[in-house]
């Protein structure tokens, strides 16, 4: 499905997370969400999620060497959480499960949430949460 806005432009969304290291984080993500990458080249890693939101991955010394010196250094946040991917699946405890044997750190166990449905939450090592949910 792809995303418009109110005047019909269509968008597409880039969640592109700063990791330390961009192999180690392609293979994990690529087993978790048992996806290929799209695009695999030094510099990012892409992951098609749906038509209209592809998730990215990218060195943080890479983003700091193309922003400079006007962007806080985010290795200094290594491992503090700075997003949350809130990702709905048919089956969240097989992605739950495959996270934490690559070795996600679980946070909180899949259980019913107020807000309805399922939800479990990890945290990959570079402190991005991750919630698979119904």
């Amino acid at each position: 499905m792809k995303a418009h806005n109110n005047s019909g432009t269509q968008m597409i969304v880039h969640t592109i997370l700063y990791v330390a290291d961009q192999q180690k984080s392609a293979e994990f993500y690529s087993k978790v969400l048992d996806l290929k990458p799209t695009l695999d080249v030094p510099g990012m890693t892409e992951f098609k999620l749906t038509e209209g939101h592809i998730l990215g991955l990218m060195p943080e010394a890479g983003i700091k060497k193309l922003l400079g010196e006007a962007l806080p250094d985010p290795a200094k946040a290594s491992g503090i959480p700075r997003v949350e991917l809130y990702i709905r699946v048919n089956n969240p405890e097989i992605y739950f499960d495959r996270s934490k044997a690559l070795g996600a750190k679980e946070l909180s166990a899949i259980a019913a949430r107020p807000w309805g449905g399922k939800a479990g939450y990890v945290i990959d090592r570079d402190g991005h949460v991750l919630a698979f949910a119904t």
